[in-house]
């Protein structure tokens, strides 16, 4: 502090020491450390002391020193001996009279400042982001719990279908011809079959979340229409493996960027596609973090032809609640990852206009796309 407070002879907790009252004694100039006969700066922890003993007292303390005298704890102290033997020198400061809880009380106010200044760079980078509600919130209630252990386990069940359908699908061809338009046609029925099980795997999840059903069929199939691929994609960059670049449906079909293109996807389709689930990847999601996205995904009141859009508004609600309530327990400390989890599903829609000119695309190339694709996918309407 300022140069009066080297010379005050109480604590800063307050507490007061063993000489007179009023302002600490001016320095004549001349004085000598009480500990170690070096010139004194000042009155530190009680005694007339240099900077050195100062700070040694201090660090001795703080990091509660034991130190180990050669000389049976009788060395006398000087400015030579003071670096030669630290057990009689922290003697020395307490004979002389230096008091740990000023040292302490010192420290406490160091941490405090610290903390204070902590929260406040804390705080002026929250007011980018929406403020995250108070930490009490941050607990989720059993029916969450229940909630989300139930989105999970139905996940679970409709990719079990799907596993149990693999033997079903139109295997990819071994042959590498590229001319050949049977081996061309082979590839994009295995890709067409993988996306119909895909699809019926949504479908069969929405029908289990809680108020789907009492939804209109018109708006069942208006929600389902727009984010069936969108899930599509999400569940494809869930399945990408940054180490071979690759995205595994099934647990054992891996396909790379040229697999995509050979299948007659085309590139400004499948760049974007990788490129979003590398960052989709980058996040690490688990199952709960992925059930609840989807949940809120279907339940998007703003998608083309809905009706009720008040209903599908509180559907969604409890999803969100309960991914903001989990994600602030799995990650206390990230207070961006809920608002870069909903940004995820603003790219998917840019990825997903994308998607509706490729199904175009094929379309001209008279690639047919089966029933159950093409009524989800009307590129006509």
């Amino acid at each position: 502090g300022g140069d009066g407070g080297k010379f005050r002879s109480v604590c800063s907790d307050g507490q007061p020491v063993k000489r007179k009252k009023g302002p600490a004694p001016k320095m004549l100039g001349n004085e000598v450390c009480s500990v170690c006969g070096d010139k004194a700066s000042g009155f530190h922890y009680n005694v007339l002391s240099c900077e050195g003993c100062k700070g040694f007292f201090r660090r001795s303390v703080i990091k509660s020193a034991q130190y180990a005298c050669k000389n049976n704890g009788r060395c006398e102290m000087d400015m030579y001996m003071r670096r030669k033997c630290q057990q009689c020198r922290l003697r020395k400061c307490r004979e002389a009279g230096m008091l740990e809880q000023c040292v302490l009380s010192e420290e406490q106010i160091r941490l405090k400042k610290m903390k204070k200044q902590h929260e406040e760079e804390t705080a002026r980078t929250s007011t980018v982001v929406t403020p995250s509600p108070p930490q009490e919130a941050a607990a989720l209630d059993p029916q969450q719990q229940e909630m989300i252990e139930k989105l999970v386990a139905m996940q679970k069940q409709c990719n079990k279908r799907s596993f149990l359908d693999r033997p079903k699908v139109t295997p990819w061809p071994q042959s590498q011809d590229p001319q050949n338009r049977e081996v061309r046609q082979q590839r994009f029925a295995h890709f067409t079959e993988l996306a119909i099980m895909s699809v019926q795997e949504i479908v069969d999840f929405a029908k289990q979340l809680p108020g789907f059903l009492e939804l209109t069929r018109e708006d069942q199939i208006a929600l389902l229409k727009t984010s069936t691929i969108e899930i599509m994609l999400l569940e494809t960059s869930r399945r990408y493996n940054p180490a071979i670049d690759s995205i595994t449906f099934l647990k054992d079909f891996s396909y790379n960027k040229e697999d995509f293109a050979k299948a007659g996807l085309q590139f400004e389709f499948i760049n974007p596609i990788f490129e979003f689930s590398k960052g989709m990847n980058d996040l690490h999601l688990d199952e709960a973090e992925y059930a609840l996205l989807i949940a809120i995904n279907i339940f998007s009141a703003d998608r083309p032809n809905v009706q009720d859009h008040d209903l599908v508004e509180r559907l969604q609600q409890p999803y969100v609640d309960a991914l903001r309530s989990y994600i602030m327990i799995k990650r206390p400390k990230d207070h961006l990852m809920f608002p870069r989890m909903l940004m995820k599903l603003v790219s998917l829609r840019t990825l997903s206009s994308v998607h509706s000119e490729q199904v175009f695309a094929l379309r001209l190339q008279d690639k047919k796309l089966p029933p159950l694709l093409s009524e989800i996918w009307d590129v006509n309407e």
